[in-house]
Order: structure tokens, then C-alpha cells, then sequence
């Protein structure tokens, strides 16, 4: 049994069934469609790598997972553009957090990355203004929510079912196996795999898993660049990340419909839905509140709390960002975009969970943290929790 219809539940199940194709596998999902949250609310970059941890399972899974998935929608015919992506510094005092970023980028064998100066950023991306940057030629964008509904398609030929409309209500541990209580029936699972994003940590606590971390909505919502106006970028370009800071930054992405955005902002919301600024859900909204971590991170981190709430809410200050990468852009150059939530585990410390988080309790396992680059890691990860279970 796999709880989540997202990319990575689906995921999980394609490999589960490939391994064990005798096997009964049923997956659920809370909602009345697969990947209505994550999944289907990101930009779809294919992440190459750059950024994480070496020896982390986000730096191995990302380069494996974007390998494999490449591969996948090549078989598939599903399309997936190498973009690429340059990430820019615009300041000297930049360039020592440019060589930190580049180091750690070859320490995860990020494939034909290359250190270039102004006149190449210049020959790659015109409207780009940087004395630096980073060439990563391989970073890509896809449809996540086609990409999810092959691996669905994978399953249901694979003998597998999917139950949508099929939220859990309960999960007692039986003697055996795991009981789960659904909105459309009891279910008994030998095992019980879930990737619960949003609701992560309250299907580990129904389960008698630890209740902490918590998960908390950061919403990222984009501003998009009138069709007019998207040729001022080719690819990708993002900002030199500030390493005391949680998140990458404004910048700026092609995305798999051609679309040029900007942004995303990080703001935390009252409600795991809240896609609209102004969605409230009374759970969420007091659970975020209440949990120590939520406060501890605000006062590590005010000022740049402070900035996310203001390009959250003033569209010119998102853009005077960007401008930074790109100085041709005006705030009359853009619309309103997308928007998702990111399901962040935090701790009650106050610190984000950067890593993958994967814990078992009992005969169950629970996917506790996948953010991004969850979905370009989907296939390596999922064939990590299938190692894990047997």
C-alpha cells in the first residue's frame, strides 16, 4: 500500500510492483486527482545538482534521480528541454560564495559544469548582467504532472490500483500489517508506504511515529513575464545563494510551457492549501503557530522573513530582484503566476530539515521530508525506499 498520489508515491509504486510483479499494491490519494499539490505546482526544473550537501542523500539521489528520470521520459516521449542554467553573481563580494557553491557543485559530479566570466554569461544569456557565473548545461524542464501520470499508467499495467477521493482517517498498527481507515473503507496492507507531503507528519503520528518535525506551508508564488516580453531569457538564471539563508532566491525560469517566470517567493501561510495568500484553515493555521520551531526560525531569520513577506505581497519589489540578473525587466513586463506549497519539515529548534527525511515505524514507512529536488530525484529515491523495505 502506498499513501500519496503525488510524483514520489507514484513513484514508489511503479518500483515496487517491478520488483514484486506478483504482488497486490494498491495506491491512495486524499484527493480526487494525482498530483494536485507539489507535484503539479512547481516550475518542473530538473535540478542537476548544484546546490546540495555532498554526501547527502539530496546531492547522490538528485544526480542519480535526474539521470534516470531523463532517461525515462526519453522512453516515455515525454518531452524535457535542457535549459540550462547560469547562476550569477552580479557583485565581487559574491564571488567567494560563487567558488564555495562551485566547489561543492564538482564535489557532487554535476555533469559539464563550467566556471564562466562576464562575456560568456553575455554569449549564452544577452540580458544577463554578472561579472561571474556558474554554467550548469544540463539542468532541464519537464511536466511533472505528465511525468506522474506515466508512472500511474506504469502501475495500473503493472496489475497495480490507484483510489482517489480516499483520504486516511486512522492507521492503528494491527498485529500484523497495517491497519489503514479510509474515506471509502478499511484496508489492511502488509506494509504501508507513505508519502504524504502536506500531511506528512500527521500520517506518521496516526501510525504512533514521532510527531516531530513538523511540517509547515511555505508558499512560493511566481510572477509571469508577458509573452511579449519572455525572450529577454533563454534558460534559467538564479542569483548566488547567501548560505546563512534557507532558500535560493528570486530567479528566473523557462518553464516546460515556454513561459518565462520569476520568482519564487518563501513565505509561511495559514493553510497547507493556501495557494491564495488569503486561504485560512483554522488546523493549519494553529498548528504553525503553536509549533516552537515556527518562531525560532522567524527570529533566526528576520530580515530575510521580512523581504519574502514583501515580495510576497509587492510584485515591484520581486521584480527590482531580478532586476539585479536581468536590468532590461520592468514591472510593467509582468502578470500574476503560479503558485504552490512546499510541504518543509522544520524542527522545533527552528531549523529547516535540509536533507531527505525517510523513517520506519514498525510496518510502515513514511517519507517525513521531500522538497525539492524530490521530483527530479523521484525514481532514486524511490528505489532507496524500496531497498529499505525489502
Amino acid at each position: 500500500m502506498v499513501v500519496g498520489g503525488g510524483i514520489l508515491g507514484l513513484a514508489v509504486g511503479r518500483e515496487l510492483l517491478k520488483r514484486h510483479p506478483d504482488s497486490r499494491l494498491a495506491v491512495v490519494e486524499a484527493e480526487d486527482r494525482l498530483a494536485a499539490h507539489q507535484t503539479s505546482h512547481s516550475s518542473g526544473v530538473v535540478h542537476a545538482g548544484v546546490y546540495y550537501e555532498p554526501g547527502s542523500l539530496k546531492a547522490r539521489l538528485c544526480r542519480e534521480g535526474s539521470t534516470a528520470l531523463m532517461a525515462y521520459c526519453d522512453e516515455q516521449g515525454i518531452e524535457c528541454r535542457r535549459t540550462g542554467k547560469l547562476i550569477v553573481a552580479t557583485e565581487e563580494n559574491e564571488l567567494d560564495r560563487l567558488d564555495r557553491l562551485e566547489q561543492r557543485a564538482r564535489a557532487n559530479g554535476v555533469p559539464g559544469l563550467a566556471r564562466i566570466g562576464e562575456a560568456e554569461i553575455a554569449s549564452i544569456e544577452p540580458e544577463a548582467r554578472g561579472i561571474s557565473a556558474l554554467h550548469s548545461p544540463n539542468t532541464a524542464v519537464v511536466d511533472y504532472g505528465e511525468v506522474a501520470a506515466a508512472f500511474a499508467a506504469d502501475i495500473e499495467r503493472a496489475g497495480g490500483s490507484i483510489h482517489l477521493s480516499a483520504p486516511v482517517i486512522e492507521a492503528p498498527a494491527g498485529p500484523t500489517g497495517q491497519m489503514l481507515s479510509t474515506a471509502r473503507g478499511p484496508v489492511r496492507a502488509g506494509r504501508a508506504i507513505f508519502c504524504a507531503g502536506l500531511q506528512a507528519d500527521r500520517m506518521a503520528a496516526l501510525t504512533g511515529g514521532n510527531p516531530e518535525p513538523k511540517i509547515v506551508p511555505i508558499r512560493g508564488s511566481y510572477l509571469k513575464v508577458r509573452e511579449h516580453r519572455a525572450a529577454l531569457v533563454k534558460g534559467n538564471i538564479y542569483p548566488v545563494p547567501d548560505p546563512d539563508l534557507p532558500f535560493l532566491g528570486a530567479h528566473l525560469t523557462r518553464g516546460y510551457d515556454g513561459s518565462l517566470l520569476i520568482g519564487p517567493t518563501a513565505m509561511l501561510v495559514a493553510a497547507r492549501n493556501g495557494y491564495r495568500l488569503t486561504t485560512l484553515k483554522r488546523q493549519d493555521f494553529l498548528e504553525t503557530v503553536a509549533w516552537p520551531g515556527t518562531w525560532r526560525l522567524v527570529r533566526r531569520f528576520p530580515g530575510a522573513t521580512a523581504r519574502e513577506v514583501l515580495h510576497s505581497l509587492s510584485p515591484r519589489a520581486l521584480v527590482r530582484e531580478a532586476r539585479r540578473l536581468v536590468p532590461a525587466l520592468t514591472p510593467a513586463d509582468v502578470v500574476p503566476g503560479p503558485a504552490g506549497i512546499r510541504a518543509q519539515a522544520l524542527g522545533r529548534d527552528g531549523r529547516l530539515i535540509e536533507d531527505f527525511l525517510v523513517e520506519q515505524t514498525g510496518d510502515s514507512l513514511h517519507v517525513r521530508n521531500a522538497p525539492s529536488p524530490a521530483a527530479t530525484s523521484s525514481l532514486a529515491l524511490a528505489r532507496l525506499i524500496a531497498d529499505r523495505i525489502g
